[in-house]
Protein backbone atom coordinates (compact mmCIF):
# COMPACT_ATOMS: atom_id res chain seq x y z
CA UNK A 1 0.00 0.00 0.00
CA UNK A 2 1.22 3.57 -0.66
CA UNK A 3 0.13 7.06 0.04
CA UNK A 4 0.48 10.58 -2.41
CA UNK A 5 3.37 12.89 -1.31
CA UNK A 6 0.70 15.44 -2.69
CA UNK A 7 -2.67 14.55 -2.14
CA UNK A 8 -4.68 13.76 0.77
CA UNK A 9 -7.48 11.60 1.10
CA UNK A 10 -10.29 12.34 2.87
CA UNK A 11 -13.83 10.60 3.86
CA UNK A 12 -16.16 13.09 4.82
CA UNK A 13 -19.77 13.00 6.24
CA UNK A 14 -22.07 13.43 2.83
CA UNK A 15 -26.02 13.44 4.53
CA UNK A 16 -26.51 11.82 8.22
CA UNK A 17 -28.43 8.90 8.05
CA UNK A 18 -31.75 7.86 8.69
CA UNK A 19 -31.77 4.42 9.82
CA UNK A 20 -28.32 2.43 9.55
CA UNK A 21 -25.56 4.09 7.46
CA UNK A 22 -25.11 3.63 3.74
CA UNK A 23 -22.49 4.12 1.41
CA UNK A 24 -24.40 7.22 0.09
CA UNK A 25 -23.90 8.83 3.62
CA UNK A 26 -20.20 9.15 3.07
CA UNK A 27 -17.80 10.82 0.08
CA UNK A 28 -14.10 10.32 -0.82
CA UNK A 29 -12.36 13.47 -1.54
CA UNK A 30 -9.03 14.58 -1.97
CA UNK A 31 -7.09 17.74 -1.19
CA UNK A 32 -3.60 19.11 -1.31
CA UNK A 33 -1.61 17.66 1.87
CA UNK A 34 -1.23 20.44 4.25
CA UNK A 35 2.20 21.91 5.79
CA UNK A 36 3.15 22.42 8.68
CA UNK A 37 3.77 25.70 10.51
CA UNK A 38 5.90 26.30 13.28
CA UNK A 39 4.84 24.37 16.30
CA UNK A 40 3.36 21.83 14.35
CA UNK A 41 3.55 18.72 12.60
CA UNK A 42 2.23 16.44 10.03
CA UNK A 43 0.91 13.31 10.66
CA UNK A 44 0.31 10.36 8.43
CA UNK A 45 -1.79 8.01 9.18
CA UNK A 46 -0.72 4.19 9.12
CA UNK A 47 -3.87 2.57 11.59
CA UNK A 48 -7.61 4.16 11.34
CA UNK A 49 -9.69 2.80 14.34
CA UNK A 50 -13.32 2.13 13.74
CA UNK A 51 -15.60 1.63 16.49
CA UNK A 52 -19.60 1.73 17.00
CA UNK A 53 -19.75 5.20 18.87
CA UNK A 54 -19.08 6.91 15.61
CA UNK A 55 -22.18 6.10 14.64
CA UNK A 56 -24.08 8.37 17.42
CA UNK A 57 -21.30 10.96 16.44
CA UNK A 58 -23.06 10.82 11.99
CA UNK A 59 -26.10 12.22 13.98
CA UNK A 60 -27.10 15.62 15.06
CA UNK A 61 -29.52 14.27 18.15
CA UNK A 62 -28.40 15.52 21.34
CA UNK A 63 -25.74 13.87 22.62
CA UNK A 64 -22.40 13.74 25.28
CA UNK A 65 -20.34 14.85 21.83
CA UNK A 66 -20.76 17.69 19.01
CA UNK A 67 -21.67 15.84 15.81
CA UNK A 68 -19.56 15.93 12.69
CA UNK A 69 -20.71 18.71 10.74
CA UNK A 70 -21.80 17.43 7.24
CA UNK A 71 -19.27 17.71 4.98
CA UNK A 72 -16.27 17.25 7.91
CA UNK A 73 -14.02 14.69 7.65
CA UNK A 74 -15.61 11.60 10.18
CA UNK A 75 -13.84 11.42 13.01
CA UNK A 76 -11.65 8.53 14.77
CA UNK A 77 -8.61 7.64 16.72
CA UNK A 78 -5.49 6.87 14.51
CA UNK A 79 -1.43 5.47 15.09
CA UNK A 80 0.09 8.05 12.55
CA UNK A 81 3.74 8.92 12.03
CA UNK A 82 5.08 12.16 11.96
CA UNK A 83 5.97 12.46 8.50
CA UNK A 84 7.18 16.55 8.91
CA UNK A 85 7.92 17.95 12.31
CA UNK A 86 8.00 21.98 12.88
CA UNK A 87 7.89 20.94 16.87
CA UNK A 88 10.24 20.60 19.34
CA UNK A 89 9.16 17.86 20.95
CA UNK A 90 8.62 15.23 18.07
CA UNK A 91 10.68 14.23 15.15
CA UNK A 92 10.57 12.87 12.05
CA UNK A 93 9.13 9.22 12.01
CA UNK A 94 7.78 9.10 15.78
CA UNK A 95 4.93 6.92 16.00
CA UNK A 96 1.68 8.85 18.16
CA UNK A 97 -1.45 8.41 19.04
CA UNK A 98 -3.98 10.55 17.36
CA UNK A 99 -7.41 11.35 16.82
CA UNK A 100 -6.97 12.50 12.77
CA UNK A 101 -9.37 10.73 11.73
CA UNK A 102 -10.39 9.15 8.38
CA UNK A 103 -7.91 11.02 5.94
CA UNK A 104 -4.19 9.90 4.91
CA UNK A 105 -2.71 13.20 6.16
CA UNK A 106 -3.48 15.67 9.45
CA UNK A 107 -1.76 18.41 11.19
CA UNK A 108 -1.37 18.62 14.81
CA UNK A 109 0.18 21.32 17.10
CA UNK A 110 0.89 18.39 19.62
CA UNK A 111 -2.41 18.77 21.75
CA UNK A 112 -3.59 15.22 22.44
CA UNK A 113 -1.11 13.14 21.15
CA UNK A 114 0.34 10.24 23.14
CA UNK A 115 3.68 9.09 22.10
CA UNK A 116 4.17 5.30 21.01
CA UNK A 117 8.40 5.32 20.72
CA UNK A 118 10.27 5.15 17.64
CA UNK A 119 9.59 1.37 17.29
CA UNK A 120 6.62 0.16 19.17
CA UNK A 121 5.95 -3.72 18.53
CA UNK A 122 2.55 -3.64 17.82
CA UNK A 123 1.27 -0.01 16.90
CA UNK A 124 -2.32 -1.02 16.14
CA UNK A 125 -2.70 -2.12 19.70
CA UNK A 126 -3.03 1.62 20.95
CA UNK A 127 -6.29 1.82 19.22
CA UNK A 128 -7.83 -1.78 20.88
CA UNK A 129 -6.78 -3.41 23.70
CA UNK A 130 -4.17 -0.64 24.97
CA UNK A 131 -6.72 1.98 23.53
CA UNK A 132 -9.93 3.12 23.71
CA UNK A 133 -11.83 -0.16 23.93
CA UNK A 134 -9.40 -2.21 26.30
CA UNK A 135 -9.54 0.72 28.58
CA UNK A 136 -13.13 1.02 28.57
CA UNK A 137 -13.40 -2.73 29.74
CA UNK A 138 -10.91 -2.72 31.90
CA UNK A 139 -12.54 0.33 34.31
CA UNK A 140 -16.24 -0.17 33.42
CA UNK A 141 -15.90 -3.65 34.77
CA UNK A 142 -13.64 -2.87 37.41
CA UNK A 143 -14.50 -0.05 38.85
CA UNK A 144 -18.69 0.00 38.79
CA UNK A 145 -18.73 -3.86 38.52
CA UNK A 146 -16.51 -4.31 41.35
CA UNK A 147 -16.45 -8.35 40.31
CA UNK A 148 -15.80 -10.70 43.34
CA UNK A 149 -14.21 -13.85 43.11
CA UNK A 150 -16.93 -16.51 42.32
CA UNK A 151 -19.12 -14.28 40.53
CA UNK A 152 -21.33 -14.29 37.59
CA UNK A 153 -20.20 -11.83 34.89
CA UNK A 154 -22.01 -11.47 31.99
CA UNK A 155 -20.96 -9.45 28.25
CA UNK A 156 -22.80 -9.80 24.87
CA UNK A 157 -20.56 -8.68 21.90
CA UNK A 158 -17.81 -11.14 23.86
CA UNK A 159 -15.74 -10.94 21.03
CA UNK A 160 -15.52 -7.37 20.18
CA UNK A 161 -12.59 -5.75 21.77
CA UNK A 162 -14.63 -4.61 25.14
CA UNK A 163 -16.68 -7.69 25.64
CA UNK A 164 -13.35 -9.79 25.23
CA UNK A 165 -11.65 -7.39 27.85
CA UNK A 166 -14.12 -7.96 30.14
CA UNK A 167 -14.32 -11.56 29.66
CA UNK A 168 -10.57 -12.14 30.43
CA UNK A 169 -10.53 -9.68 33.46
CA UNK A 170 -13.29 -11.39 35.33
CA UNK A 171 -11.10 -14.44 34.47
CA UNK A 172 -8.24 -13.11 36.18
CA UNK A 173 -10.49 -11.68 39.55
CA UNK A 174 -11.42 -15.66 39.70
CA UNK A 175 -15.47 -15.20 38.29
CA UNK A 176 -17.32 -17.14 35.93
CA UNK A 177 -17.44 -15.89 32.97
CA UNK A 178 -20.43 -16.22 30.38
CA UNK A 179 -20.32 -14.59 26.83
CA UNK A 180 -22.99 -13.87 24.66
CA UNK A 181 -21.93 -13.41 20.46
CA UNK A 182 -23.47 -13.19 17.44
CA UNK A 183 -22.88 -16.84 15.90
CA UNK A 184 -21.65 -20.28 16.72
CA UNK A 185 -18.00 -19.12 15.36
CA UNK A 186 -17.69 -15.99 17.70
CA UNK A 187 -18.90 -18.43 20.46
CA UNK A 188 -16.33 -20.79 19.97
CA UNK A 189 -13.15 -18.19 19.82
CA UNK A 190 -14.80 -16.89 23.17
CA UNK A 191 -13.97 -20.09 24.68
CA UNK A 192 -11.15 -21.18 23.39
CA UNK A 193 -9.27 -18.07 22.76
CA UNK A 194 -10.73 -15.77 25.61
CA UNK A 195 -11.02 -18.55 27.93
CA UNK A 196 -14.43 -17.60 28.46
CA UNK A 197 -16.49 -20.71 30.21
CA UNK A 198 -19.01 -20.53 28.30
CA UNK A 199 -20.51 -18.60 25.49
CA UNK A 200 -24.31 -18.35 23.95
CA UNK A 201 -25.07 -17.81 20.29
CA UNK A 202 -28.04 -14.61 20.60
CA UNK A 203 -29.68 -16.47 17.62
CA UNK A 204 -30.15 -19.47 18.70
CA UNK A 205 -34.35 -19.77 19.04
CA UNK A 206 -33.86 -20.73 22.55
CA UNK A 207 -31.92 -18.29 23.25
CA UNK A 208 -33.17 -16.85 26.60
CA UNK A 209 -33.45 -20.46 27.80
CA UNK A 210 -29.93 -21.28 27.22
CA UNK A 211 -29.18 -18.26 29.26
CA UNK A 212 -30.89 -18.89 32.02
CA UNK A 213 -29.67 -22.57 32.65
CA UNK A 214 -26.02 -21.40 31.78
CA UNK A 215 -26.55 -19.15 35.09
CA UNK A 216 -28.30 -21.14 38.07
CA UNK A 217 -27.03 -18.69 40.41
CA UNK A 218 -28.12 -15.61 39.02
CA UNK A 219 -25.92 -12.78 37.75
CA UNK A 220 -23.65 -10.91 39.90
CA UNK A 221 -22.02 -8.23 37.02
CA UNK A 222 -23.54 -7.78 33.64
CA UNK A 223 -21.91 -5.57 31.38
CA UNK A 224 -23.80 -3.65 29.04
CA UNK A 225 -22.66 -2.69 25.61
CA UNK A 226 -25.65 -4.27 23.39
CA UNK A 227 -29.19 -3.68 24.30
CA UNK A 228 -31.89 -5.01 23.12
CA UNK A 229 -32.90 -8.89 23.38
CA UNK A 230 -29.88 -9.88 25.20
CA UNK A 231 -30.11 -7.26 27.77
CA UNK A 232 -34.30 -8.59 27.89
CA UNK A 233 -32.83 -12.13 28.68
CA UNK A 234 -30.58 -10.60 31.40
CA UNK A 235 -33.02 -8.36 33.45
CA UNK A 236 -34.76 -11.59 35.32
CA UNK A 237 -31.55 -13.14 35.76
CA UNK A 238 -29.94 -10.27 37.72
CA UNK A 239 -28.91 -10.78 41.27
CA UNK A 240 -30.12 -8.94 44.47
CA UNK A 241 -27.60 -5.79 44.31
CA UNK A 242 -26.20 -7.17 41.21
CA UNK A 243 -23.68 -4.11 38.71
CA UNK A 244 -24.43 -3.06 35.30
CA UNK A 245 -21.90 -0.97 33.85
CA UNK A 246 -23.38 0.81 30.72
CA UNK A 247 -20.64 1.64 28.02
CA UNK A 248 -23.31 1.19 24.89
CA UNK A 249 -26.59 -0.26 23.29
CA UNK A 250 -25.08 -0.96 20.12
CA UNK A 251 -27.81 -2.82 18.90
CA UNK A 252 -30.00 0.63 18.79
CA UNK A 253 -27.57 2.66 17.20
CA UNK A 254 -29.16 2.44 14.01
CA UNK A 255 -33.05 2.06 15.40
CA UNK A 256 -35.23 5.33 14.34
CA UNK A 257 -38.54 4.68 17.06
CA UNK A 258 -39.09 2.86 19.94
CA UNK A 259 -39.12 -1.11 19.91
CA UNK A 260 -42.85 -2.80 19.15
CA UNK A 261 -44.21 -3.74 22.66
CA UNK A 262 -45.50 -2.73 25.65
CA UNK A 263 -43.62 -0.11 27.75
CA UNK A 264 -41.59 -1.62 30.27
CA UNK A 265 -40.09 1.02 31.51
CA UNK A 266 -42.05 0.38 35.51
CA UNK A 267 -40.40 -3.11 34.45
CA UNK A 268 -36.84 -1.90 34.37
CA UNK A 269 -37.79 0.62 37.40
CA UNK A 270 -39.21 -1.84 39.55
CA UNK A 271 -35.97 -4.05 39.02
CA UNK A 272 -33.81 -1.44 39.72
CA UNK A 273 -35.57 -0.89 43.16
CA UNK A 274 -36.33 -4.61 44.41
CA UNK A 275 -33.47 -5.78 43.48
CA UNK A 276 -31.37 -2.74 44.35
CA UNK A 277 -29.18 -2.50 41.32
CA UNK A 278 -26.46 -0.66 40.43
CA UNK A 279 -26.75 1.02 37.29
CA UNK A 280 -24.13 3.18 36.05
CA UNK A 281 -23.30 4.35 32.40
CA UNK A 282 -19.85 5.92 31.95
CA UNK A 283 -17.64 7.73 28.89
CA UNK A 284 -14.39 6.67 29.14
CA UNK A 285 -12.19 9.55 28.80
CA UNK A 286 -14.74 11.74 30.56
CA UNK A 287 -14.93 9.85 33.68
CA UNK A 288 -11.74 7.83 33.69
CA UNK A 289 -9.28 9.60 31.46
CA UNK A 290 -6.66 10.43 34.24
CA UNK A 291 -6.71 7.02 35.36
CA UNK A 292 -5.27 5.60 31.95
CA UNK A 293 -1.77 5.27 33.48
CA UNK A 294 -2.86 2.63 36.07
CA UNK A 295 -4.66 0.77 33.04
CA UNK A 296 -1.77 0.89 30.70
CA UNK A 297 0.55 -0.27 33.28
CA UNK A 298 -1.34 -3.32 33.88
CA UNK A 299 -3.00 -4.35 30.93
CA UNK A 300 0.77 -4.11 29.52
CA UNK A 301 1.73 -6.49 31.97
CA UNK A 302 -0.87 -8.99 31.29
CA UNK A 303 -0.30 -9.05 28.10
CA UNK A 304 3.02 -9.17 28.44
CA UNK A 305 2.69 -12.20 30.40
CA UNK A 306 0.33 -14.16 27.94
CA UNK A 307 -2.72 -13.59 30.56
CA UNK A 308 -4.93 -11.40 28.16
CA UNK A 309 -4.83 -11.99 24.28
CA UNK A 310 -6.21 -9.71 21.74
CA UNK A 311 -7.61 -10.56 17.69
CA UNK A 312 -7.68 -7.94 15.39
CA UNK A 313 -9.33 -7.53 12.04
CA UNK A 314 -7.32 -5.58 10.09
CA UNK A 315 -9.11 -4.01 6.63
CA UNK A 316 -6.69 -2.67 3.89
CA UNK A 317 -7.25 0.99 1.99
CA UNK A 318 -9.11 4.23 3.16
CA UNK A 319 -11.39 3.02 0.30
CA UNK A 320 -13.03 0.42 2.13
CA UNK A 321 -13.58 2.07 5.46
CA UNK A 322 -17.40 2.81 5.31
CA UNK A 323 -18.31 -0.96 4.27
CA UNK A 324 -16.18 -2.05 7.08
CA UNK A 325 -17.70 0.25 9.52
CA UNK A 326 -21.67 -0.76 8.26
CA UNK A 327 -20.71 -4.27 8.51
CA UNK A 328 -19.41 -3.79 12.25
CA UNK A 329 -22.64 -1.89 13.28
CA UNK A 330 -23.97 -5.46 12.09
CA UNK A 331 -22.00 -7.59 13.66
CA UNK A 332 -20.38 -8.75 11.08
CA UNK A 333 -16.42 -7.79 12.78
CA UNK A 334 -14.00 -9.87 14.81
CA UNK A 335 -12.24 -8.65 17.09
CA UNK A 336 -10.70 -4.80 16.91
CA UNK A 337 -11.80 -3.43 13.63
CA UNK A 338 -8.74 -1.46 12.40
CA UNK A 339 -8.35 -0.18 8.97
CA UNK A 340 -4.73 0.16 7.37
CA UNK A 341 -3.93 3.20 4.91
CA UNK A 342 -0.17 2.89 4.62
CA UNK A 343 2.28 -0.12 5.32
CA UNK A 344 4.68 1.90 8.67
Amino acid sequence: MSQSKQTNRQIVLASRPHGAPTADNFRLEQQPIPTAKAGELLLRTVYLSLDPYMRGRMSDAESYADPVALGAVMLGATVSRVEHSQHPDYSVGDWVLAYSGWQDYALSDGTGLTKLGKTPSHPSYALGILGMPGFTGYMGLLDIGQPKAGETVVVAAATGPVGATVGQVAKLKGCRAIGIAGGAEKCQMAVAEFGFDLCLNHHAVDFVEQLRAACPDGIDVYYENVGGKVFDAVLPLLNTKARMPVCGLISQYNATALPDGPDRLSLLTRTILTKRLKVQGFIIFDDYGARYPEFYQEMSGWLAAGKIKTREQIVQGLEQAPEAFIGLLTGKNIGKLVIQLADA
